[in-house]
């Protein structure tokens, strides 16, 4: 699928500093050569449009479903774009598979990440699933690497987690199944929050741009794109591959 140049920015829902700029990508899962393609296209739009402070931050589900999930990893883990600091979040794929590998864990996770993709995630290092699944079929630097990954940041305006919040439940009271895992009463909510929450987790054909979210997953493992919105002041474009 050919890249798409940034779009006509929109008017944003939140808001971010003068100065700052974040490029916020929705879920990979799997899709190396797109998350490579994408991050070539962050640093042509920064190189024509400089900004004092950028920010490059990735939303979670790194691994599952797709084709390269070790690739994807090693990626974001040693080749960002020079220059351009960021953050990777972690998301619910992620989290699967540290709970289905994790020493002395249940067959009952080991059971669910599969069903949720964690095959193709082991196929991409070399491993097959089954009951005789070898200790290290995922490298331990990959496994203490996605650990690592915080489950939310703050800038502006703007939330950013994974799946969303709970709209309930005051921003220092959330809890990580909601951040990790949340779709209803989140995705339907109408009332205010605290902040414009910035997610993926739940696919869509096009980017969602509500008063109290953005959706970013753009369902790139499924044959969508994978998006970046592109966050300044007070609008919003997108960048695609």
């Amino acid at each position: 699928m050919p890249a798409n140049p940034l779009t006509a920015q929109l008017p944003a829902p939140g808001w971010l500093p003068p100065g700052e700029r974040i490029y916020a990508i929705g879920d990979v899962h799997g899709c190396a050569g797109r998350l490579a393609a994408l991050h070539a296209l962050v640093r042509e739009d920064l190189a024509a449009r400089p900004v004092p402070r950028p920010f490059l931050l990735h939303l979670g589900d790194y691994v599952d479903r797709g084709p390269d999930s070790a690739g994807v990893l090693a990626l974001l883990r040693g080749s960002l774009p020079p220059g351009l600091p960021g953050l990777q979040l972690r998301g619910n794929h992620d989290q699967m598979m540290l709970d289905a590998l994790a020493p002395g864990a249940s067959g009952a996770a080991l059971d669910l990440w599969l069903m949720n993709g964690g095959g193709a995630a082991l196929a991409s290092y070399g491993a097959a699933a089954g009951p005789g699944l070898a200790p290290g079929a995922v490298p331990a630097a990959d496994l203490a690497w996605l650990g690592a990954r915080p489950l939310r940041h703050a800038a502006g305006g703007y939330l950013f987690v994974h799946a969303g919040i709970a709209p309930h439940r005051a921003l220092d009271d959330q809890r990580p199944q909601d951040l990790l895992w949340i779709r209803e009463p989140f995705l339907s909510w109408r009332g205010r929050l605290p902040a414009v929450v910035v997610h993926g987790h739940t696919p869509s054909e096009t980017p969602q741009l509500r008063p109290h979210r953005i959706g970013l997953d753009t369902g790139a493992v499924f044959g969508g794109s994978l998006t970046c919105g592109v966050l300044e002041g007070r609008t919003i474009g997108f960048l695609q591959a």
